[in-house]
């Protein structure tokens, strides 16, 4: 059973910066990602990291300003969040695909199998 937990979301001006946190109980790697749901809007794919070689996908309206990361010893992943926007604000959530490897399918919600329960970030203007 894998399990995902969310930590380090907050409320911050725009122009700020946040660190996100998802702790995983992976017995296996899995292609791993970080997706956001604002209200009324469907959830999307914000960026994703192969466990292997660490190859990094981002969403094009975070590029530049997102990075994600993972320490595979405590098995942590990491979203860097920097110049914050109001249109960032959004549940952000954790997740683990069935897959070893990403790939251009990563955006994809439906072969994730694990997710988290979330973590909420709110900027303000």
């Amino acid at each position: 059973q894998v399990q995902l937990v969310e930590s380090g979301g907050d409320s911050v001006q725009a122009g700020g910066s946040l660190r996100l946190s998802c702790a995983a109980s992976i017995a296996r790697r899995y292609c791993m990602a970080w997706f956001r749901q604002a209200p009324g809007k469907e959830r999307e794919g914000v960026a994703a990291i192969s466990p292997y070689g660490g190859s990094t996908y981002y969403g094009d309206s975070v590029k530049g300003r997102f990075t994600i990361s993972q320490d595979n010893a405590k098995n942590t992943l990491y979203l860097q969040m920097n110049s914050l926007k109001p249109e960032d604000t959004g549940t952000y959530y954790c997740a683990a695909a069935w897959a070893s490897v990403c790939g251009s399918w990563w955006p994809r919600r439906e072969v994730y199998g694990y997710w988290g329960q979330g973590t909420q970030v709110t900027v303000s203007s």
